[in-house]
């Protein structure tokens, strides 16, 4: 009887034991494809997803003059220091002048306008958009010069005053401006 109980308990150790390994190697299995993909991607992108040339090391961001017709005061400003900061996340040197990438241009537009209207003629959603003209020149790379418009916009509710609301609409406006910006001049998308 004692040789019949030993044998039961090697059988289920046997099963526990097969379990576990089985276990083991799926663990081993999924750590395996999952490090594979994140060595596959990490070869694709950088940090920053910039696809910038190893021999550009330096970049300079011109001020951006605000040449439209409704002039926000603090526009030039934001825009000229978000790709500052911008491009400041990148591995390149900032200089004042004459960099590898450089960065000028003009802002062109700063409308609002109606966006939907109800029967009795008045708006309830308004939307500002903001333009963007870039020059974007790479000394070291000509074939990566670009002039370019860039615009976006965000739409509010055309019953709350506007000058609330301004500040936080060119913010968002201007974030989504300068990634595009930096796309189009690092990413080459």
């Amino acid at each position: 009887m004692n040789l019949v109980f030993r044998n039961a308990l090697c059988t289920e150790k046997l099963k526990n034991s097969d379990l576990n390994n089985r276990n083991v190697y799926i663990a081993l299995i999924i750590f395996g494809i999952l490090f594979l993909v994140s060595v596959l991607l990490s070869g694709c992108y950088s940090l920053q997803g910039a696809s910038i040339p190893p021999d550009v090391e330096t970049y300079s961001v011109g001020f951006f003059e605000n040449k439209a017709t409704t002039v926000n005061p603090k526009l030039s400003q934001t825009v000229t220091e978000k790709l500052k900061d911008k491009m400041n996340n990148t591995s390149l040197n900032f200089v004042r002048e004459n960099g590898d990438f450089n960065f000028n241009g003009t802002i062109t537009d700063y409308t609002i306008n109606p966006v939907t209207v109800q029967e009795n003629a008045n708006a309830t959603q308004n939307r500002l958009t903001i333009t963007i003209n870039v020059k974007f020149e790479c000394s070291k790379h000509t074939n990566l010069n670009f002039e370019q418009s860039f615009s976006s916009f965000q739409d509010f509710d055309a019953t709350k005053n506007f000058s609330a609301l301004e500040n936080n609409l060119v913010a968002d406006i201007t974030d989504q401006l300068i990634q595009e910006i930096f796309n189009k001049a690092a990413v080459n998308w």
